[in-house]
């Protein structure tokens, strides 16, 4: 779909407007004073450290597995029981605010201005962050529309979840640029009608300027 007939721009939060955990564990460490390296792994963005997620891609282990064990690893070491879920909350709940990649309010306000609604379809947000963290995020909370998951019952890249986004931004599919990190999904767009751009977590600059060229929205 050529930019000039993008009316509005649909996105997925983990991975793109949010940045993975592995992105984070750094300042993790830092904020609860272990010596940088004690969390080693990087998931997808360096599998040579990352036995488990090799595991994972080699279809040896499921994703929910692997971040079972990855909670259990840093229930040890914080000394009380966590799901992944909370982990994720300690994780990307930082002093300053919820972590946000800073080209997402960049390309979301460059939409806004260029008259484009704004959307977002996300799997679990809801349960991992909650709402009312989603509602303390003065940028989550901006978006015309929030669909999860978690309280639609409707998961990408089931046809139905892109179509109730459609309805609710009150635009055909056919003018929504979706973009997400899971390919599966970016294909699941497509076959719904929407233009899909995939997310390359490997690379946040590049993707968001493949994101702004789809839109017709200058740098």
């Amino acid at each position: 779909m050529p930019g000039p007939d993008a009316k509005g721009v649909l996105l997925d939060v983990g991975g793109v407007l949010l940045p993975t955990p592995w992105e984070l564990l750094e300042d993790f460490e830092a904020r609860n004073g272990w010596p940088p390296g004690t969390l080693p792994w990087r998931g997808p963005l360096a599998p040579a450290t990352d036995p488990l997620w090799r595991a994972v891609r080699a279809g040896e282990l499921s994703s929910r597995a692997y971040f079972d064990r990855r909670a259990a690893e840093l229930s040890d070491r914080l000394g009380h029981a966590l799901s992944w879920p909370e982990v994720t909350r300690r994780i990307f709940e930082t002093p300053d605010g919820l972590a946000v990649r800073p080209q997402g309010p960049a390309l979301v306000a460059a939409a806004r201005a260029a008259g484009l609604r704004t959307g977002l379809l996300t799997s679990k947000l809801v349960a991992f962050l909650s709402r009312e963290v989603v509602a303390r995020s003065e940028f989550l909370s901006s978006f015309d529309v929030l669909l999860d998951e978690s309280e639609t019952g409707v998961a990408k890249p089931d046809p139905r979840a892109y179509h109730q986004a459609a309805a609710a931004m009150g635009l055909d599919p056919a003018g929504i640029v979706f973009v997400d990190d899971d390919p599966a999904n970016v294909a699941g767009a497509d076959a719904a009608g929407m233009a899909g751009v995939h997310f390359d977590v490997a690379d946040p600059g590049g993707s968001f300027e493949r994101v702004r060229r789809r839109l017709g929205l200058g740098p």
